[in-house]
């Protein structure tokens, strides 16, 4: 996670929030509310009269905040729910939102299975499916073959060789260009891209979309896996299915989806979908710790395996990859989290 104090631009902020409400500095308060995986800090803004906002620090030289910027509009004209743009300097990578509380979707979940977990990932489904059916494709980047073998390569380049010394086995080129192969046979529709439910804000026991700036256009199947498969739950193969199924049912509803894709068909796309997914988690988080310091990250790589190995469970062939990953990647993963820990 970012430092929570960076003196010089945290002064910049407040001075820069202070303008735009024609206050001096010290008639505003800033508190520090969250860092993310990237060089985004965010901080919660309270004026003289107990309005708050909450404050974007994206140092510009490391995050590009138009693709932010351009989304949210977009997005809310949409009637989808985004925080609304108060304040926008891209120079200075400054921006002010509205204020969504403290309330990630996680913090609602009380077990894997207990109603509650399960009635807001409904009501998650349901947001997804407005967010497809409502968000323009036009003007964001294509989930293509180059960005998704990108994302793929970040399995064997950071979680193989940086972090465990490992390379690939001889069925890594085999899956990987499957695994692409799958994703670009779906219908394409807006990707949120981390539709986890980190990024799923409650507030007044409606939920909002955060953290969007990375949308593109790609396959149908990607955020719906981001939350069923995600960092917080594991759910078992049958429910997994039946949110698969109630999802195709639903999007052939509404035209999302040919009529003629059957639930096999569905299913076995979303799980490679998974699978590709889970990989790039994997490579992702030893990049972050080993390229960028932080912590906190390698303690989920076993969760995201899990994930893995279910998904490529539920797809036909693959099995000397899978073999591979029960006989040498999962013990030296166990192993070297043990040297690590």
């Amino acid at each position: 996670m970012p430092e929570a104090t960076d003196p010089t631009r945290t002064q910049r902020l407040q001075a820069w929030a202070a303008r735009r409400h024609g206050l001096s500095p010290e008639a505003v308060t800033l508190r520090f509310a969250a860092g993310d995986a990237s060089f985004r800090r965010y901080f919660r803004l309270t004026l003289p009269d107990g309005t708050t906002r909450v404050l974007m620090d994206a140092p510009p030289e490391q995050e590009d905040s138009a693709p932010f910027v351009a989304i949210a509009e977009q997005w809310g004209t949409a009637g989808l729910p985004v925080p609304a743009l108060h304040g926008v300097d891209l120079d200075a990578g400054f921006l002010e939102l509205d204020d969504l509380g403290d309330t990630p979707l996680q913090d609602l979940f009380a077990g894997d299975e207990a109603p509650a977990t399960l009635a807001w990932h409904e009501r998650a489904l349901d947001l997804l499916h407005e967010l497809q059916n409502r968000a323009p494709v036009d003007g964001l980047p294509a989930y293509d073959a180059a960005l998704l073998g990108r994302e793929l390569d970040l399995f064997p380049d950071w979680c193989l060789g940086e972090w465990q010394g490992l390379a690939p086995p001889p069925e890594w080129a085999a899956l990987r260009e499957a695994l692409i192969a799958s994703a670009l046979e779906q219908p394409v529709v807006a990707v949120h891209r981390d539709f986890d439910a980190m990024n799923l804000m409650v507030k007044d026991e409606a939920l909002y979309l955060i953290d969007f700036q990375d949308a593109v256009a790609g396959p149908i199947s990607y955020d719906l896996i981001s939350l069923l498969r995600g960092r917080y739950c594991r759910f078992a193969p049958g429910r997994f299915a039946a949110w698969t199924e109630a999802f195709r049912v639903r999007a052939i509803a509404d035209g999302r989806l040919a009529e003629e894709v059957d639930a096999a068909t569905f299913l076995a796309g979303t799980q490679a979908m998974a699978a590709q997914r889970s990989l790039k988690v994997l490579g992702i988080f030893c990049r972050l710790t080993l390229r960028d310091g932080r912590q906190g990250y390698l303690e989920r790589l076993p969760h995201f395996l899990g994930h893995l190995e279910e998904s490529l469970a539920g797809l036909p062939g693959h099995a000397a990859f899978r073999a591979w990953l029960a006989e040498t990647f999962r013990p030296a993963l166990a192993a070297r989290l043990e040297e690590h820990a």
